[in-house]
């Protein structure tokens, strides 16, 4: 299915998987903090990021999972990330802070209800925040029936551009674009 208003891509209720069946795709994921790979990979979005925060400041990582790495990066540098993820680290009371940072990583292609989730998240944000998102992104509807990403049948909603640009215009905000898949807002 494809949002005429927003561009997003997205696979309908019927086909979504139960909690339980989405939460053991995620207990198959090998993501460890001391693996230098993962490490370069989570790089692209936190090297980016550090160059907008002030000095210690306090993030959010929204979806951390069950080995979170993205926080160890940051916290090397001098800043304090609270970890929220539904099935790993769910304390809905962080859901109710206010951040300067918030991050996304490989997360926003799971939510079934992304501009409820994305607008919340933007709401947490403190003046002048940042949200870092990381995500693949759409590049077209014939490059869409051969991608990879869709395969994964936790991934439930995809992003274009255009649809970055949909939630700039509704933040007042303008996504920059880094690299592939890197995507940060600021408030």
């Amino acid at each position: 299915m494809h949002c005429l208003g927003c561009h997003l891509v997205f696979v309908p209720e019927k086909f979504h998987l139960s909690d339980e069946q989405e939460k053991a795709e995620y207990d198959l994921h090998e993501n460890d903090p001391q693996d230098l790979g993962y490490r370069n990979f989570l790089n692209r979005i936190a090297e980016p990021l550090l160059a907008k925060l002030k000095h210690q400041s306090e993030g959010l990582d929204f979806g951390s999972g069950p080995g979170p790495c993205l926080s160890l990066i940051l916290e090397e540098r001098g800043h304090s990330v609270a970890l929220y993820d539904i099935y790993y680290a769910n304390n809905p009371a962080l859901l109710e802070c206010q951040y300067d940072f918030i991050t996304a990583t490989e997360v926003v292609e799971h939510l079934a209800n992304p501009l409820f989730e994305l607008d919340r998240l933007w709401g947490m944000l403190r003046t002048g925040g940042q949200l870092a998102i990381m995500t693949k992104l759409v590049a077209g509807p014939e490059k869409f029936a051969n991608w990879h990403y869709k395969s994964d049948p936790t991934h439930i909603s995809f992003f274009s551009v255009a649809t970055f640009n949909f939630l700039g215009q509704r933040w007042g905000s303008v996504p920059e674009f880094i690299g592939a898949d890197v995507i940060i807002f600021q408030k």
